[in-house]
């Protein structure tokens, strides 16, 4: 199995990273202007910790040389935010469908990922 990636995969991967990268950043940027939800779940302490923490992560993921680091950073976060939505009696469709996309698109840029070895 070749490790290349096709010109087409390319495209893909950077155009749905980019939409992540955009969707992390403006969810970032509600916890810093609008801490109701944050609030609302009890965790307006750990708010600004928690957004610059998704920013640092989707910064992360989008340069190719730290995309790597970054995927494992957004899924150790919506992972937590998974959790935060199941004790909260919150649905987990949301964090569920970006992680699986997050998996996605470092499988299509890194495709080595998927071996064994």
């Amino acid at each position: 199995m070749s490790t290349e990636v096709s010109k087409t995969n390319k495209i893909i991967a950077w155009v749905i990273s980019g939409l992540l990268t955009a969707l992390f950043l403006f969810s970032a940027s509600g916890k810093f202007m609008h801490p109701e939800q944050m609030i609302q779940m009890k965790l307006a302490d750990w708010r600004i910790i928690i957004a610059i923490g998704e920013i640092v992560s989707a910064l992360l993921f989008l340069v190719p040389k730290t995309n790597k680091f970054g995927t494992i950073l957004l899924s150790s976060y919506l992972g937590g935010a998974i959790i935060i939505h199941m004790t909260g009696g919150m649905p987990i469709t949301m964090p569920s469908v970006i992680l699986i996309l997050v998996w996605i698109t470092a499988v299509l840029r890194n495709p080595e990922l998927l071996k064994l070895k």
